[in-house]
């Protein structure tokens, strides 16, 4: 009797609050070769690596595998390479094996090269060409295997024409259906799993920093829907709270309809899955209003993210992608606001055609229509098989690349297994937005998010926009100003300054707090944690309010005094603070409050002077330390922008 070839997965995902992804990419190869194998018997696979374990600890338990094989992605790479690296050293005839996004499908040579233990790697999809590389284990054959490279016996680099993707979606089997996670679940009682989820392959946009469409990508097909439908029972039965869809568009096709309803149907019967997260279609249609809303009335959405990237029209040109017009972006922004959807916007710095003019003013466009919640700045990272990773399209646009360590926004800082820390390549300048540039692009930014989106001046923002028509963008540029008069706002400017030109020069992308939960928070969150433990916050209004009124000044306003100064002292009093046990009533001499939420709802309402009484909720919702503060009102309320107290008007009519 042959005794049977083993079969080592690895997928290392990150974990957290003890939550861990399922390893879908190596469990659907799994299911798919126990379907398609002619001897079912012959292969045993082995428990698979999906969390970020020591190296050691990985090439122990997968020492007893014939083949290793590795789904790689730029958060696991490293690590990945450095256990392949040790089994290859403990197990020479160990048959390595590469697949996943991270592969080169450009300088693949090189890649095998400088990687001499990985035997084969794999380009595109894998479930076809991972049941050929098994079938041909014995013979160690390649040679006759679709989108497969390697380096051959002659020391021959060999890249084997592609094989096309599976246009019947149907034959590839479900690995949660097939009964793939079982015993991992079995043998972890104490996990919380989240699914990773696919209803449809294919991306119709080539967008040029995306590796996601391409030629034999662009056409989009798709999972049956009753397949679909047995494993949202599936994860209901398993109790998994979280799923993350990893289409390309959702909402891109009529029936993501029904998908998001038998979702939420679940939700109401059983309780679970809780949240749905999706990448939203870049097409926004009344279909996707309806999935939205659904969605929000079940209480599964994670916030729906309107991308645009950027507004600048030679860099959109240049990077391949097309955006709804402005107006269209108000609208929709608009209707999901009067749904009480929660939506972000992501905005990527270091684009090419990008300058610091024109990204400033996107941003302000973003803001003036209706984006007040979070625009996530995105710093533009390199993929490698995206358009962008081509070195002729880089030196085309003059790109300066930095290589920094991958930390994940909010990520731990004692990582028990940070032996090997993955890395990423960021742009940190361009030709259109040189080096110092960027700094001043990226200090624009924190300080923008500081500002109006963790709320700290959204109010007197919005008066002074609605009432005397400035911009957003020299609203934020107001801070951009050294000036020793002023040293809280100067310390801001200058403590961005100095995260912009560390990062530049290899630093992590965010900043490390051992004293504030023990994680890396963003610059703008670090930043508003310090205002408030170190009490400063009434400094910074104080100071503010004197660099504002400079401001106006100079641009020749006057009748501003009262309304600026209620509109700063509602926003002080509105922010959220832990410690606070009864609630606040406060006097204004203008509706501020109510020009304030109309404004986010996108409806026009005119200052008026009268007697306007609030009541500020402050004990609704209360902490009784900064640590379960920064846990729960900064941290968690990041895509939310839940940074302020509830109000209500106790006189509606102004007239005291």
């Amino acid at each position: 009797m042959k005794s049977k070839i083993k079969v080592g997965t690895v997928q290392i995902n990150n974990s957290f609050a003890n939550q861990c992804y399922f390893p879908y990419s190596v469990g659907i190869l799994q299911a798919f070769n126990q379907r398609y194998t002619e001897e079912p018997d012959r292969f045993e696979f082995l428990p698979s690596i999906y969390s970020r374990v020591s190296a050691t600890i990985a090439v122990e338990s997968l020492l007893k595998a014939d083949i290793a094989c590795f789904s790689v992605y730029a958060w696991n790479m490293k690590i990945s390479q450095k256990i392949a690296g040790e089994l290859k050293k403990n197990k020479s005839e160990m048959l390595i094996v590469f697949g996943g996004p991270q592969v080169p499908s450009r300088e693949t040579e090189n890649f095998l090269r400088e990687n001499p233990f990985i035997d084969i790697v794999c380009h595109d999809e894998g479930e076809q060409v991972f049941l050929n590389i098994l079938k041909n284990f014995n013979n160690r054959e390649w040679s006759k295997i679709p989108s497969v490279s390697f380096i051959d016996a002659e020391g021959k680099f060999v890249q084997n024409l592609a094989c096309g993707r599976i246009s019947d979606l149907d034959r590839i089997p479900s690995p949660y259906l097939e009964g793939v996670f079982d015993s991992l679940i079995e043998e972890n009682p104490q996990t919380g799993w989240v699914a990773l989820w696919e209803t449809n392959r294919g991306c119709p946009f080539r967008c040029a920093y995306c590796d996601w469409g391409s030629e034999i990508k662009s056409r989009i097909s798709v999972f049956d829907l009753d397949r679909l439908f047995k494993e949202i029972d599936w994860f209901s039965n398993h109790k998994v709270e979280f799923v993350f869809c990893c289409d390309a568009n959702f909402g891109i096709l009529d029936r993501d309809i029904e998908i998001v309803k038998y979702f939420a149907r679940n939700k109401r019967r059983f309780g679970y899955p809780k949240a749905l997260s999706v990448q939203s279609t870049k097409n926004f249609t009344a279909r996707a209003y309806e999935i939205y809303k659904v969605m929000s009335e079940a209480g599964i959405n994670k916030g729906l993210a309107l991308s645009l990237q950027s507004l600048n029209e030679d860099t959109l040109g240049a990077i391949g992608r097309q955006n709804i017009h402005i107006n269209e972006f108000k609208e929709i922004q608009q209707k999901l606001t009067s749904l009480n959807i929660e939506t972000f916007t992501d905005i990527i710095l270091g684009l090419p055609n990008e300058t610091y003019q024109s990204f400033a003013q996107g941003v302000s466009a973003v803001i003036e229509n209706g984006q007040h919640n979070r625009i996530q700045f995105n710093n533009l990272s390199i993929l490698p098989n995206a358009e962008m990773g081509d070195s002729e399209y880089q030196n085309k646009f003059g790109f300066d690349i930095v290589e920094t360590r991958i930390i994940n926004i909010h990520g731990s800082l004692t990582d028990a297994h940070n032996e090997v820390f993955e890395t990423q390549k960021l742009v940190v300048g361009t030709r259109t937005m040189p080096k110092a540039e960027w700094i001043k692009t990226r200090t624009f930014s924190w300080m923008a998010a500081l500002l109006h989106f963790n709320k700290l001046l959204q109010i007197p923002f919005i008066i002074l926009h609605s009432v005397y028509s400035l911009s957003y963008r020299e609203l934020v540029e107001v801070f951009l100003q050294e000036n020793i008069d002023r040293p809280i706002l100067s310390g801001i400017n200058s403590f961005f300054i100095n995260k912009a030109k560390a990062i530049q020069n290899g630093e992590e992308e965010f900043c490390e707090s051992k004293q504030w939960l023990n994680i890396w928070w963003p610059a703008d969150e670090l930043m508003f944690i310090k205002l408030c433990t170190e009490d400063t916050l009434a400094q910074f209004y104080q100071e503010a309010r004197r660099a504002i009124e400079d401001y106006l000044d100079r641009l020749k306003i006057s009748d501003y005094g009262s309304v600026l100064e209620e509109a700063i002292v509602l926003n002080q009093n509105l922010v959220r603070l832990p410690f606070q046990n009864e609630d606040l009533d406060i006097k204004l001499g203008h509706n501020i409050a109510d020009v304030y939420y109309q404004d986010l709802r996108g409806v026009g309402l005119s200052l008026t002077k009268g007697n306007f009484s609030y009541r500020i909720d402050r004990t609704t919702e209360r902490w009784t330390s900064w640590e379960n503060w920064c846990r729960e009102v900064v941290w968690y309320g990041n895509k939310k922008g839940a940074y302020i107290y509830k109000y209500k008007a106790l006189d509606p009519t102004g007239k005291g």
